[in-house]
């Protein structure tokens, strides 16, 4: 799958789709990524990129030091528990850097990629929210 094409298609059906619109950003390096901005959430950009075997889709959450140090563990295991409710989505951590994500196979259709994108950034807003009694 090529990274260039599947930017044009976010953006045509995102253009086509009755719930959000993307913008859509290269982002070149050793790692090719494709940062996807959702309408009205361009704080929480989800960033995609393409292995192999998967397409990977994160959202950034928020950074260790943001959280109130006695409370971490107790946000930990509300993340776990939560994990279980939130569909296509993961948390984990990123050197310092909480994250939600979900993969995809690279066989994916279009309108499967939008549903992961859209479905992620529902979750990111969900996650923050649920937990926001942690942050200093």
């Amino acid at each position: 799958m090529d990274i260039n094409k599947l930017a044009e298609q976010l953006v045509a059906q995102g253009k086509e789709d009755d719930i959000f619109s993307f913008k859509v950003q290269p982002i070149h390096g050793d790692v090719e990524v494709l940062k996807v901005t959702v309408e009205d959430r361009e704080e929480l950009p989800v960033f995609l990129s393409i292995a192999d075997t998967q397409i990977l889709c994160i959202s950034y959450l928020f950074k260790k030091d943001e959280i109130i140090s006695s409370e971490t563990a107790s946000m930990n295991e509300a993340m776990l528990s939560m994990n279980v409710q939130m569909p296509l989505s993961s948390f984990a951590m990123i050197d310092e850097q909480y994250v939600v994500f979900g993969a995809l196979s690279v066989n994916s259709t279009i309108d499967d990629i939008v549903h992961e994108i859209e479905m992620l950034s529902d979750n990111t807003l969900e996650a923050l929210e649920a937990m926001k009694a942690y942050f200093k």
